[in-house]
């Protein structure tokens, strides 16, 4: 009896110690790659993208990214009832590059599908296909910009977006 209790106390030791340990251990730090707003300006890893993803520094080669935060403001949208076929687009190239030249400095993405290795942005409802603008790193720059938007008369009911972008390469 009296060994078993010696015993449960050094567990106990031990377990305690090991909480400790793993307790004082720091978190891994999440570097967010940086957001490519401007189309104009030359964007690292930007070749690791298709022409209608708002790209980011995506670092060194990992299964994951995340982007820092941002504005956007999503332009068109359609709600999908799975995730999007990425042969048939919702919104193809022909809808987003006249759009692309009416905001030069901002890009223009779409999401038109959910599948590995294709962008996913938060922000947005899920199982939604959309038309989005970047609008700025700053609450400040986004309504700003919004403005822009509104004077196209173009867009309805359109609204400043917090936001990031993410890829899951798995």
């Amino acid at each position: 009896m009296k060994t078993r209790s010696i015993v449960l106390a050094a567990l106990s030791l031990v377990l305690f110690a090991c909480s400790i340990n793993v307790s004082a251990q720091k978190k891994p730090l999440v570097r967010k790659g940086k957001v490519c707003g401007d189309p104009t300006v030359a964007c690292k890893n930007a070749d690791n993208f298709l022409p209608s993803d708002l790209p980011f520094d995506t670092g060194k080669a990992v299964v994951f990214f995340e982007s820092e935060k941002f504005y956007g403001i999503v332009l068109k949208s359609v709600k999908l009832s799975e995730w999007g076929d990425c042969e048939k687009p919702s919104f193809p190239e022909s809808e987003r590059l006249p759009i692309q030249e009416l905001f030069p400095h901002n890009k223009v993405f779409t999401l038109n599908c959910v599948e590995t290795g294709t962008n996913y942005y938060t922000g947005v409802a899920e199982k939604t296909a959309f038309i989005g603008v970047y609008a700025g790193r700053t609450i400040a720059e986004a309504n700003k910009f919004l403005k822009t938007v509104q004077a196209t008369g173009k867009f309805a009911g359109v609204k400043v977006r917090s936001m990031s972008i993410g890829i899951n390469g798995t």
